[in-house]
């Protein structure tokens, strides 16, 4: 602590080190209650309280330098912006993407579902008459794919996307695949779909096949 002390360059360096620590728990935290994660908010307000009574008592005894509040200051902001891209690296929960498209010649529900999202889809009407409109589930580290994807199948879709604060009931959960969604890149999806399809027609033609030979060693 001395040295710490001694050191006009080390203590700002200190402050605004334990500041941005500090900082980015205590944003994690907000983040991680916000949504729901009630364990892991527990959990960095004990990494949070820890900093604090470690380090953040030394940081306010030397705030008597300009410089040192300065490095305060810096360290805070640094702390939320840490925080907040932590946060998003780590994309807990999912997301809901709403699509509105005019699209009649192909079947972006089915392609969807294919590629691992969960899709619910109808049909409304707008200025311009019908519109096929569809709600998809995402876990929020895939948003961005899903974005790209939709773009690539249709470049002209209207696009909202938003966090639900609350799932209950249904199936989405259990129909959102991650690892076919990981499974491949947006620029790719149309050859992804081809084989999917070209894969589910063997499937068809193989059982297909099944059936006809039981019914035949029935006759």
């Amino acid at each position: 602590m001395e040295m710490i002390s001694e050191s006009a360059i080390l203590m700002v360096l200190v402050i605004f080190t334990i500041n941005i620590v500090y900082v980015s728990f205590l944003t994690l935290r907000t983040v991680a209650l916000t949504k729901g994660y009630r364990y892991l908010a527990a959990f960095l307000s004990i990494m949070e309280t820890f900093v604090y009574v470690i380090g953040l008592g030394l940081v306010l005894d030397n705030l008597d330098q300009p410089v040192n509040v300065i490095a305060y200051a810096l360290g805070f902001g640094v702390g939320i912006l840490l925080g907040l891209y932590i946060e998003e690296k780590l994309a807990l929960g999912y997301m809901v993407v709403n699509v509105t498209t005019g699209q009649r010649d192909r079947d972006l529900p089915e392609h969807l579902r294919s590629l691992g999202y969960g899709v619910t889809h109808g049909t409304q009407y707008g200025r311009d008459g019908e519109r096929t409109t569809m709600q998809i589930l995402t876990p929020r580290r895939f948003q961005r794919k899903l974005i790209e994807t939709i773009k690539e199948l249709d470049d002209h879709a209207f696009i909202i996307a938003y966090e639900p604060k609350t799932i209950h009931g249904g199936f989405w959960t259990k129909k959102v695949s991650s690892r076919k969604v990981a499974d491949y890149e947006p620029e790719d999806v149309e050859e992804i779909l081809e084989e999917i399809y070209e894969e589910e027609a063997v499937e068809a033609n193989g059982e297909t096949a099944k059936k006809e030979e039981v019914q035949s060693r029935k006759e």
